[in-house]
């Protein structure tokens, strides 16, 4: 007897097992049946929620996204923190949602036949961040801690420069060309906003020992 789902559900069902499949056969060597007999579908039922195995990996990369994202803005509406408080708990978050099931599917968007993907989840990430931070810079401007005519713009080619640089599908640095990029970058962060020397400091210590743990696993 067929069993029927709410369209929803079903469509979390195939992007579950299929995340599952990328992460342990890798996205290439998955296929789409390979995803149908995991859900229990017909070919059907899977082309009326996806056109491709790729749109389906793009899915998936989305959804982190706005996991992301939504932890971001949970962060922003919360009227008890200060801005430099907010920026540390958003950076936390963003961390904590690097788990290693995150990792190893952006490893799948780390091979050459995905770079239109990997572009694509850049991008995405840019857009749907940049007004959210641009809410607690100027939630900062307000409190006094930052000082910038421009608190959207400077958001955006902070994201842009960060989300490229420390792409480590696109750049391959040492552990120590890492440390000094993290120490520039915390310095633009400052300079850009109007903060005060040592204002991000705290970002630095975040982010070396983010890769130096990295460094260790590998």
């Amino acid at each position: 007897m067929r069993i029927l789902k709410d369209p929803e559900e079903r469509k979390k069902e195939i992007l579950d097992t299929a995340e599952e499949l990328f992460v342990i056969k890798g996205y290439s060597t998955t296929t789409v049946n390979d995803i149908l007999r995991g859900v229990g579908i017909a070919k059907g039922t899977f082309y009326h929620h996806f056109e491709s195995k790729k749109e389906v990996l793009n899915a998936i990369v989305m959804r982190f996204i706005q996991q992301g994202v939504e932890a971001a803005e949970t962060i922003a509406m919360d009227t008890t923190k200060k801005a430099n408080e907010k920026i540390f708990d958003i950076l936390l978050s963003q961390n904590r949602a690097n788990n290693s099931q995150k990792t190893k599917m952006v490893d799948q968007l780390h091979q050459v036949n995905n770079a239109e993907m990997h572009q694509k989840s850049l991008v995405e990430t840019i857009l749907q961040l940049t007004p959210v931070l641009t809410k607690v810079i100027e939630q900062g401007i307000e409190e006094g801690v930052f000082n910038t005519p421009y608190p959207k713009e400077t958001v955006e080619f902070l994201l842009v420069s960060s989300q490229f640089l420390f792409d480590e599908g696109i750049f391959q640095w040492s552990q120590e060309e890492l440390i000094q990029k993290v120490m520039a970058f915390t310095h633009l962060m400052e300079t850009s906003l109007g903060a005060n020397k040592g204002t991000f400091t705290y970002i630095q210590d975040l982010l070396h020992q983010s890769y130096e743990n990295h460094f260790n696993e590998g």
